[in-house]
Formats: C-alpha cells, structure tokens, sequence
C-alpha cells in the first residue's frame, strides 16, 4: 500500500523536516499551474518527469519548473539506455502516485529502490522548493537541504546535475 498525504507528512515530521503546505485545485502540467505559483511564496517550483529506459531502468528527474531537460540525447549523460516517458500502471507500481501527481516526494514509496533519482542542481538554490504531497491537489514547500535529507531517508540520494549547462540536442555527448 502505497504512503498517503498524512503518512508522507508524519515521516517529515519524524525526520524533524518543516514544510509548509498550500492547497489548490488540481494542476496536471507546469503550465496549468503557472497561475496558481504566482501566488505562492516566492521558491522554486518543480516538474517531475518518471522516465524508463529502453533497459527497463526507472528514473525519475525532479527540475526547476522553468528548465529544459534534454531528453533526446540525456541517456548519454546518464550513461543508461535511450529514455521514454514511463506509463501510468508502471507509475503506480514503482512510486505509488497517478500522472499528474508525480512528485519526488514519491520517493517514499519506491522501497524497494528501483527508481534513480536525478535533481536539478537549479532546485538546490532557492530558499524553499515545492513539489505535491503525493497528489495534485497541493504544493509543500520544504528547505533544499531539507528535501535532499528526505531522499537521502528514502534510500534516494540524489544525482544532482546541472541540466541548463547542457545543450539541448546533445546532453552530454
């Protein structure tokens, strides 16, 4: 059974993280939220893209709402198999969450560690970032480090890049 909101809020408690949450209406893409960001505390806002490779490997990459993520040539940097958008039964399997609410703080459910997961080195710089707590419907804002003490809890250290020093077409080649 996958964490709910409460059990995603009880573990940040326990691990001594504060965060603060805002409700919302359900959002489902960056752009759709872009209103409802604009009044939120200032922070980085984040997109959350859960990815296979042609291997079967599962990532997830959590970047700063405004960054482009060169898929097309990221598998060479990432040193994986080409990479594809994972689908929705295999969402749920390996992180507990529907498409629309993916989220890093998904991490929680990923036990048995299957999924990689890449941040952006720009959700490493504001003074707080938001991500869903597990569902669309709102955004919690917790501290970098404290986000980064949380995956590193879920058995997930993240791989911090630095996806606007790469070009678009050749991540890494």
């Amino acid at each position: 059974m996958p964490a709910s909101r409460a059990d995603l809020f009880a573990f940040l408690t326990e691990l001594g993280i504060e965060t603060r949450t805002h409700e919302h209406p359900p959002i489902f893409t960056v752009e759709e939220g872009r209103p409802l960001k604009a009044g939120l505390p200032s922070g980085g806002h984040s997109k959350n893209l859960f990815l296979k490779d042609k291997k079967g490997a599962l990532l997830l990459i959590s970047a700063k709402d405004d960054t482009a993520v060169p898929l097309k040539g990221l598998h060479h940097r990432l040193g994986c198999g080409r990479l594809s958008f994972g689908n929705a039964p295999l969402l749920e399997e390996a992180l507990g969450v529907t498409p629309g609410s993916v989220t890093a703080f998904a991490l929680i459910n990923d036990r048995a560690r299957r999924v990689r997961f890449i941040l952006d080195e720009a959700l490493t710089r504001p003074e707080r970032i938001y991500f869903h707590p597990l569902e669309n419907t709102a955004s919690t804002a917790i501290t970098p480090p404290d986000f980064i003490r949380f995956a590193e809890a879920c058995g997930h250290p993240p791989e911090i890049m630095n996806f606007g020093a790469l070009s678009p077409d050749a991540a890494g080649k």
